[in-house]
């Protein structure tokens, strides 16, 4: 359409969305015919649904489909467009394109992609046609690329052999364990994932709307940037609506890309609060441009790093709305290797289980991806902040000028993307590239070179952080010491954020987490197996042994089901079969990780932040995870849910002594009444103390020392804390010996179920002492504790929670109804 005639008819234009995603033939050289395929969607869902592949997840049927990705693949689909379509300004918006490929309308090549991390805004004024039109993606084998990329470096960069079975994948911005990790499956998918749109607009687009706060006596300022892309010059009208004000107008645009900044100030704000600290108020912002509105929801709060120097070294804490808060929580990896089971739903389910367990902190990490814009949606709904890290993990990357370039426009994009949410804490620069650094022969055989080019890279995250984010703190690395350290985060543990492994792949003890004192642990972790039902999903009853060729595909830690049994045998007695060892193993994970974090907060102020590996897995496998594959909850995400209460007391050995420490990260100051009871395991109880303590807001505070020499063979403590009121707030335990010391008595335990006020209650009893009793039923969900301390004369009450939209049928919770406990396994 001719410049003269953009103005006469630009008001009979009103700004359109075309959907394109849909059904899609599907082509390829290594398939005979074509498929459907819907978009936005993945291959391998589309091959699975055509009956061409087996279930990847299925025992080793991993290498059965390498194929797929190995293989180019095209994608095509007619859409008509009407008169009036064809005469506006048209972008063609594809966003999760994954990832090397060449988009064609109507046989014209429109634009090439590269990099799965950007959204493309491809202009096609003028080529939509009256009619049928077609749309084409031909997608690039990426493997290929990827060497060819590599070869063609001036100097080698090592990938992440032992991790990723395609080679090169970080000359690639595609997600980094697609490839494969210790915890994950190669697939390689291919596919769009995200936004398939033509947008019609009169003049401009909008490209991003970024809000920054300004918080001050009762009162929040919300500094309002809009970037406008206009096709042409002229007047727009651009209005931004919140809390009842709007302001806004008209506006004159220039070609190209418009900023536009408004401000907005609301009186007497509504503040936004992580979970367990308050409510999680959000403010609607409308973005109203010619008709084509784009809304935010703003949480207010003011949150602050505070990294500064004290008697320790320097403090790494963070500060919301004036108050210093614990952080608590786990790593987030991408919800599963086919992305096309990524929905609202399933990331919705780990996220309220996230919750349910206390979290106020996930950790995306640098070698996923960056999550669609519901996942953050939900973490402000939910009160659930984010430390963000850019995509890079655990090898070098090129520093190239054309690298670079592709990468600015990617973190660019994504920090105006996701800058205005509430729950985006902090922006990381990478996971564990620094780390990488003394990994490789080819760095370590030159590490001037490997320096300077990571810096190149890593500096200009951190300039774009501060040019388009500045509110917000960015780190250079997980972990960090700081701001151009390269030194070891993994075991100083007096400034920055620490990764501590030593007790997995050193296979040292559980109690050599007691040998450290993080001022922030991101990550440390303990593997169990993913529990029974759920390796009944991917095996044969044959496979069903920890050495099986089928077991050990799903284990991607070399030497980990080996390294499970060993520590099995360190601390409990060995397991009579495969189903008590699959049950074990997670007691002992979640004990792993208990010891860790008790510990740990224990310490606070020093330490205020633990992030465990990891919160789920995208595939059926052993890992790190506290949810299997699904959501299922494993035992460690029973403890978690206790071990993170905000109001809690631990026992921590000290010399000859055992102290008790009560913590309080809840939201205001706590008064309890703390029993310190020793218990025997043949049965038997003797209170040792009866304290009634108050708990300064975000404190750890001793309230007793018990000699060791009290607590005799055979005997251990127990403790039991609740308010003034009587109120049960929580329970813990402390043995002094591995639990295999111990004759474990055989305790008889009884069910019964009965109506509660808001569904079947579960009450349990026991005639003797039980340890990790844990009940199970068919129903997706979870009970409100598991995984307990059974003493006679204590029975406990347990409400049952089911997940994503189950019906609780109370006669299917009592015929499917399992009860586990330690003493049954040998």
């Amino acid at each position: 359409m001719a410049n003269a005639s953009q103005a006469a008819t630009r008001a009979a234009i009103d700004y359109r969305t075309v959907p394109l995603g849909g059904d899609y033939a599907l082509s390829s050289p290594a398939l005979a015919g074509n498929l459907s395929i819907a978009l936005p969607g993945d291959v391998h869902t589309a091959l699975l649904d055509a009956g061409k592949i087996p279930d990847p997840y299925f025992g080793n049927n991993e290498d059965t489909v390498a194929w797929v990705y190995g293989a180019p693949w095209s994608v095509e689909r007619t859409f008509e467009a009407d008169a009036d379509l064809a005469e506006g300004f048209l972008t063609l918006t594809l966003s999760e394109v994954d990832c090397i490929a060449t988009v064609s309308l109507n046989g014209e090549v429109i634009g090439e992609t590269q990099n799965q991390f950007i959204r493309y805004d491809i202009d096609v004024t003028g080529k939509v046609r009256e009619g049928t039109n077609t749309l084409r993606i031909d997608f690039a084998a990426v493997p290929e690329i990827a060497k060819a990329r590599a070869d063609a470096h001036p100097f080698p960069i090592p990938y992440a052999a032992m991790n990723q079975k395609v080679a090169h994948l970080n000359f690639v911005r595609k997600t980094a364990c697609h490839a494969g990790w210790d915890w994950g499956i190669c697939l390689m998918p291919i596919g769009v994932y995200g936004r398939m749109d033509l947008r019609r607009c009169p003049l401009a687009r909008t490209d991003s709307v970024q809000v920054d706060q300004e918080h001050a006596d009762s009162r929040v300022t919300l500094s309002i940037k809009t970037r406008i892309h206009a096709f042409a010059a002229g007047e727009v009208s651009l209005t931004h609506t919140v809390d009842g004000q709007t302001v806004g107008g008209t506006v004159a645009v220039a070609p190209g890309e418009n900023v536009f900044t408004h401000a907005v100030t609301i009186a007497d704000p509504k503040l936004w609060w992580p979970a367990g600290q308050g409510d999680q108020p959000l403010y609607d912002l409308v973005t109203d441009l010619d008709g084509e509105t784009t809304t935010r929801r703003i949480g207010l709060r003011k949150l602050e790093w505070v990294v500064e120097k004290d008697e320790i070294d320097h403090c790494f804490k963070c500060r919301i709305n004036g108050r210093d808060i614990a952080m608590m929580g786990a790593n987030w990896i991408p919800a599963d290797a086919i992305p096309s089971r990524i929905t609202p739903e399933t990331v919705g389910d780990l996220l309220e289980s996230a919750v349910a367990a206390n979290y106020n902190m996930l950790r995306v990490w640098g070698g996923g991806q960056y999550e669609p814009d519901y996942f953050y949606d939900l973490c402000d709904e939910m009160g659930l902040l984010i430390w963000h890290d850019f995509m890079f993990a655990c090898m070098s990357y090129p520093s190239d000028r054309a690298f670079l370039a592709d990468v600015r426009t990617e973190i660019t994009q994504q920090v105006r993307r996701l800058s205005h949410h509430a729950s985006i804490a902090l922006w990381c620069g990478d996971n564990e590239v620094i780390g990488s650094l003394g990994w490789f022969p080819e760095t370590k055989a030159d590490p001037e070179r490997y320096v300077a080019n990571y810096d190149r890279l890593n500096s200009m995250l951190g300039e774009i952080v501060e040019d388009e984010d500045p509110a917000r703190r960015f780190w250079p690395s997980s972990p960090s010491l700081g701001y151009l350290d390269f030194s070891d985060g993994w075991h100083t543990d007096t400034r920055g954020d620490i990764h501590f492994w030593d007790v997995w792949h050193s296979a040292k003890p559980f109690e050599h987490y007691r040998t450290v004192k993080p001022r922030f642990a991101s990550e440390f972790g303990f593997q169990s197996f993913t529990s029974m039902n759920v390796i009944e999903s991917f095996t044969e009853p044959g496979d069903r042994n920890p050495s099986s060729p089928v077991m050990e595909t799903h284990q991607r830690n070399e030497g980990g089901n080996a390294r499970i049994l060993e520590t099995m045998c360190r601390y409990f007695r060995f397991p009579k079969g495969f189903e008590e060892m699959v049950f074990l193993s997670q007691v002992q994970q979640g004990l792993a990780i208990k010891t860790a974090i008790e510990f740990w907060r224990s310490t606070k102020p020093r330490c205020m932040g633990t992030l465990y590996w990891q919160l789920g897995d995208n595939w059926p496998v052993a890992s790190w995870s506290s949810l299997d594959y699904g959501g299922q909850w494993k035992l460690l995400h029973y403890l978690a849910r206790r071990f993170y209460l905000p109001v809690n007391v631990v026992a921590v050995p000290e010399g000859d002594e055992i102290v008790i420490k009560g913590i309080n990260d809840g939201r205001g100051p706590a008064d309890i009444t703390l029993d310190v009871i020793r218990a025997d395991i043949k049965g038997g109880e003797k209170s040792l103390k009866r304290l009634d303590v108050s708990l300064e807001l975000e404190s750890a505070s001793e309230l007793a020392r018990i000699p060791l020499e009290e607590v005799g063979e055979g005997q251990f403590l127990f403790l039991e804390w609740r308010g003034h009121d009587g109120t049960l707030i929580g329970r813990n335990d402390f043995f002094p010996r591995a639990y295999k010391y111990y004759d474990l008595p055989e305790a008889g335990i009884t069910a019964s179920w009965s109506d509660g006020e808001t569904g079947p209650v579960l009450t349990l009893e026991t005639d003797a002492p039980a340890f990790f009793v844990t009940a199970s039923v068919d129903i997706p969900g979870y009970f409100s504790d598991n995984c307990l301390t059974l003493l006679p004369g204590r029975p406990v009450r347990l409400s049952f929670t089911p997940r994503m939209g189950e019906a609780v049928v109370r006669t299917t919770l009592e015929a499917s109804l399992t009860v586990r406990h330690l003493a049954q396994t040998y």
